[in-house]
């Protein structure tokens, strides 16, 4: 396979559309929401471009409205795995030896598609009722970076293909060729951003891969118009093949097999944990040794120095913390307040709170939408009541909830005086922020104490004008979070921007978004061509003379 090398020029982010009242985007899209809530769709797997229906199904709900029935998804079992196995190495023979330009251009097709037409509504309105997102952070998500992941993993792939040997002598020419992996791509995304299951598979594919994605139950539904958005824009079928279903059983099935050739997950630590133990029992039945891809969780700090903007504080940790109902990997979890700044923090918090609203992301005027499902609700209202009735913590807003509509849980507030508190250690993926309040001397200390507090090492930020102060948190804090963020919420980073990613207990660290993730995904192989034949084995130093 040739690797060749194009004038690619480096993209821009695709503009964020604000959906301000009279602006044409925000009657399209209110329409493309009337119109796709009024349906029920039955939605099939996808096996080398076939629609296949099992009958093993189970119903698409709306979070808001858990009433609300928007089509119903169908299982794979056993013998679609092992059809969708068939089919994406049936389609490996084409693809992998495609010229890269032209798998290229189907991806930057795609995100034309995405910007330029109807399908940027498709996208945010199925993202909308599905997961439960606001306008803004559906666009944010199903349309901009996924559009933005396509273009720039095109310009990063070049690049990776302009990577040559600095050097060739006279009479020789050495070449590296970037071969995609030897055999399929595993593809698991969570329910929280539409666009990993465009980039969890696309990313491989773009490096000429082939790969299964198994989206998450509670997001199938915008899942599946991102295939069918793939399949419309060109995509060979049997590339990405589409496989909802039950993830142990399709997991179980995929890592006994010879040709995984490798893990694309984002999704929990104890799962990625076990999926590498179970990966690493197989190795001797495996073709090649698998490449192993994954972002999990993270339990994400805001530390507040005391020469901190306080109101820029308080902006930061609503839109940190409580965007998306908090279910983001990045979102703000636990914050470290000084004394002096605390008391103006908390009114700015408490005030500006009380006046959000929640409710159905019909209603533009709704900050926060529900939670994604009724485990997820219960969860975080453990952790809720768990604080409510432990003498350490106390609730300063929010706390409210309720699931008679839809999974609705206000933003909620704790403080703690237990720096090691249950809601300061761990993962609780919704609306709750705690926060501990720290004598304003022990800076250094509570910054050790922030460090070691928690497993993970996603997202983390630090909130200072003393400058002295911002480099002591970046040298204290610097394996606590992978992407670091100074005088900003430790959410939102943006592709081509702020490659995405965390170490410790939060992954490998491969960074979505950048050359570092696409590197992954090929097997370079080295070329040496000599020009000149030799006509002597033998060394000048043999010679006697």
């Amino acid at each position: 396979m040739v690797n060749a090398i194009f004038n690619f020029s480096l993209p821009a982010n695709e503009e964020v559309k604000s959906y301000a009242p009279g602006t044409p985007e925000r009657e399209a899209l209110k329409s493309k929401l009337k119109e796709m809530q009024s349906q029920q769709i039955d939605i099939p797997l996808i096996i080398g471009g076939k629609e296949i229906r099992t009958g093993n199904t189970a119903n698409i709900v709306m979070p808001h409205n858990h009433k609300h029935v928007l089509g119903k998804y169908h299982k794979a079992g056993e013998k679609e795995v092992n059809m969708a196995i068939e089919a994406a190495m049936e389609a490996y023979k084409i693809w992998s030896v495609m010229e890269w330009h032209d798998r290229a251009a189907i991806f930057s097709r795609a995100a034309d598609m995405i910007t330029l037409t109807d399908w940027r509504y498709i996208l945010n309105a199925s993202t909308m009722l599905c997961q439960s997102k606001n306008v803004h952070q559906a666009e944010i998500d199903a349309v901009c970076e996924t559009a933005d992941f396509f273009r720039f993993n095109i310009f990063y792939a070049n690049k990776i293909y302009q990577e040559q040997p600095p050097h060739s002598p006279h009479g020789m020419w050495n070449r590296m060729e970037y071969r995609p992996l030897e055999g399929f791509v595993y593809a698991i995304a969570p329910f929280n951003f539409t666009t990993f299951n465009a980039n969890l598979p696309g990313a491989p594919a773009i490096m000429g891969n082939v790969s299964i994605l198994k989206p998450a139950g509670t997001s199938v539904y915008s899942a599946y118009f991102i295939v069918k958005l793939l399949e419309a824009a060109g995509l060979p079928p049997g590339v990405i093949n589409f496989l909802p279903g039950s993830g142990p059983t399709i997991s179980n099935i995929i890592f006994e097999n010879r040709n995984f050739a490798g893990l694309h997950f984002t999704g929990s630590t104890p799962v990625f944990q076990q999926m590498w133990k179970t990966i690493s029992n197989n190795l001797p039945k495996y073709k090649t040794y698998p490449r192993i891809v994954g972002e999990t969780g993270g339990k994400d700090f805001v530390f507040v120095h005391k020469s901190a903007d306080a109101r820029g504080v308080g902006v930061s940790l609503i839109q940190g913390a409580f965007e998306y109902q908090g279910q983001k990997c990045s979102a703000a979890s636990r914050t470290y307040i000084p004394k002096s700044l605390w008391p103006e923090v908390k009114h700015y918090l408490v005030t500006e709170l009380k006046k959000l609203k929640t409710g159905d992301v019909a209603d533009f005027s709704n900050y926060n939408n529900a939670v994604i499902d009724k485990a997820a609700f219960d969860t975080i209202v453990s952790y809720i009541e768990y604080a409510r009735n432990n003498k350490d913590a106390e609730i300063i807003v929010g706390g409210d909830y309720d699931d008679k509509v839809g999974y609705f849980i206000n933003p909620t507030i704790i403080v703690t005086t237990d720096p090691k508190f249950k809601t300061m250690e761990e993962e609780i993926f919704g609306p709750v922020l705690t926060v501990y309040v720290y004598d304003d001397e022990k800076y250094e200390e509570t910054l050790h104490l922030c460090d070691e507090t928690s497993p993970y090492a996603l997202t983390g930020a630090i909130f200072g004008q003393d400058r002295t102060a911002i480099v002591t948190a970046d040298r204290i804090l610097k394996h606590a979070a992978g992407n670091f963020y100074i005088n900003d919420k430790p959410t939102g980073a943006v592709v081509g921007q702020q490659p995405f990613g965390g170490a410790r207990g939060s992954g490998t660290n491969d960074k979505a978004g950048s050359f570092l993730n696409l590197v992954r995904w090929v097997s370079p192989r080295t070329i040496k061509e000599n020009f000149v034949t030799r006509k002597d084995f033998r060394y000048p130093f043999m010679s006697e003379k």
